[in-house]
């Protein structure tokens, strides 16, 4: 494709206000089940619980039940946040004498990390931490659930019993990840076609393929009807387990029937005329308050579009952050891969709201699948630096630094937002990006989705969208090293966010324009 073709093309996506709830999801397939439950009279909780374990069906290589994430809650009779962490954690019986060094110095993955014996923290059984998904839709509904547990959960059975649609994003997908995939017997058995190809259907057929998805729907099941509890402490568990250490790695029950999600306070950021609510602790979230922090003392705003002093300032902001976060906080992912990541966000009729981030780490996680429970495990173990003497080297019953970043925020007009990404570190420029633009410059949330955006993660250098103004483009160039690359759905570039807006009484919801799947659907 040439560039002059490329420049003719334009992507929008167009929003709808209304005084039904909304859910924005990665897959709309996801955000029908939890529009669903907010037409049904659902809590915005109630949708969360729904959409994140449909989402676990229907982008199963992002996330699902043996993932980890956060969420963050706002509950508009009492005005005030509240945090779910459901992150991941390492098992008891890890012992990093286990993830010796290869000492040859190479890279693998998400991180740049010293390389480890055989991708022992990366690949395979021995790179699963424990899941937090399943405790934290289970402690977020024990508060405000409205709804029963067993019908917010089917849905997702339903789903997998279905199986998910192979149409060409999942033959994409699957070919890029196709090699690492063939190294688990009962992964490749999912996701390839006879143990080795990528799965795909016929150039001209019109006959649907699915995959076949029907164990973890058995499993979706059994976690509907008795609750987390089965996951944890119950036969789930034990399947889980015992697949795990049959593939070499240390989970145990003590792990799983020992874990539990956590409330915390959030991260309270004033930020101009504004409020944002982000997760603390070992997440995004500290770096995103520092980089709001220095935005907002060395930016002030002057024109209504973001012009070149915005974009130069989000730059050193972020660049800034980032030094900061290595230095303290130990996180070193590779700027260069997304991750493995779904985020969603909720405002049902009422005004409450829910933004989650949920994730395997990488993508297809460990690329370990369970085949008692068909779940997909995520490869936690990577969060870690295999380097000892470090406050985030490996060890045993540690939380995983990550970097997913959920917010809540509220500008002074009184319109409020939830809203987060995928997209590993890219996530943080991005959530502080759209935060700018609705805050500083009063973009609608259309707005501020279809606006441009840079990355600045961590590498000292600028992504910059090449439809920004020349201009723009030349003053980046004076503040560090630019690569120009274009806005596309394969590869992004740039992180994938979702979100909704409350103006009023008026709810409304967005996607990543060049997301394929990610929509936003109303209901109640």
């Amino acid at each position: 494709m040439n560039d002059n073709f490329s420049n003719s093309q334009i992507t929008r996506k167009s929003i709808v206000a209304t005084k039904a709830g909304v859910v924005s999801a990665q897959h709309r397939r996801a955000a029908e089940v939890g529009a669903a439950v907010l037409e049904a009279g659902g809590d915005a909780v109630d949708a969360a619980v729904a959409t994140s374990f449909a989402l676990g069906v229907v982008e199963p290589w992002m996330s699902g039940p043996a993932a980890g994430g956060a969420m963050v809650i706002w509950r508009a009779n009492e005005s005030n946040a509240k945090v779910v962490n459901f992150g991941c954690r390492s098992p008891r019986e890890l012992n990093p004498a286990n993830y010796p060094l290869t000492g040859n110095g190479k890279l693998s993955d998400l991180f740049p990390w010293p390389s480890v014996v055989e991708d022992r923290n990366i690949i395979g059984a021995t790179a699963v931490a424990i899941p937090g998904v399943v405790a934290g839709m289970d402690l977020a509904h024990q508060k405000f659930g409205r709804m029963p547990w067993k019908s917010l959960v089917l849905p997702a059975a339903k789903l997998a019993e279905e199986g998910l649609l192979v149409d060409w994003y999942t033959t994409l997908v699957t070919a890029a990840s196709a090699r690492l995939l063939s190294r688990d017997a009962d992964t490749a058995a999912t996701f390839l076609e006879d143990g080795i190809w990528p799965i795909a259907g016929d150039w001209t057929s019109t006959k649907e393929r699915r995959l076949h998805q029907k164990t973890f729907s058995q499993t979706l099941t059994q976690i509907a009807e008795f609750g987390a509890n089965t996951f944890y402490k119950g036969d789930v568990a034990n399947e889980l387990v015992k697949d795990i250490r049959s593939k070499g790695g240390c989970v145990s029950l003590e792990d799983l029937s020992s874990y539990s999600a956590e409330w915390a306070e959030p991260l309270t950021v004033n930020y101009r005329n504004g409020k944002v609510f982000a997760t603390p602790g070992l997440t995004g979230g500290p770096t995103l308050a520092r980089a709001l922090g220095l935005l907002e003392r060395s930016y002030k705003p002057t024109s209504q579009l973001p012009d070149a002093q915005t974009y130069t300032a989000f730059a050193n902001s972020l660049n800034e952050a980032f030094k900061w976060r290595f230095e303290e906080m130990g996180d070193h992912e590779s700027p260069k891969s997304p991750g493995c990541t779904t985020h969603f966000s909720v405002v049902d009729r009422h005004g409450n709201m829910c933004s989650v981030t949920q994730t395997l780490l990488s993508i297809f996680g460990s690329r370990v699948t369970s085949p008692s429970t068909g779940l997909l495990l995520n490869n936690g173990i990577m969060w870690f630096d295999p380097e000892p003497g470090k406050p985030n080297s490996i060890g045993p019953n540690k939380r995983c630094l990550a970097n997913y970043s959920p917010v809540i925020g509220q500008d002074g007009k009184g319109r409020q937002f939830a809203i987060g990404a995928s997209g590993g570190r890219k996530i943080l420029g991005a959530v502080m990006q759209l935060t700018s633009f609705m805050i500083d410059h009063g973009l609608s949330l259309e707005e501020a989705f279809h606006q441009a955006r840079i990355d600045v993660s961590g590498a000292s250098r600028i992504i910059a969208d090449k439809e920004m103004p020349p201009v723009v483009l030349e003053a980046l160039r004076e503040v560090l090293p630019l690569t120009e690359v274009r806005r596309t759905p394969y590869p992004y570039s740039f992180a994938c966010p979702a979100g909704v807006m409350r103006d009023a009484d008026l709810n409304m919801g967005c996607t990543e324009i060049m997301s394929p799947y990610g929509d936003s659907v109303s209901g109640g």
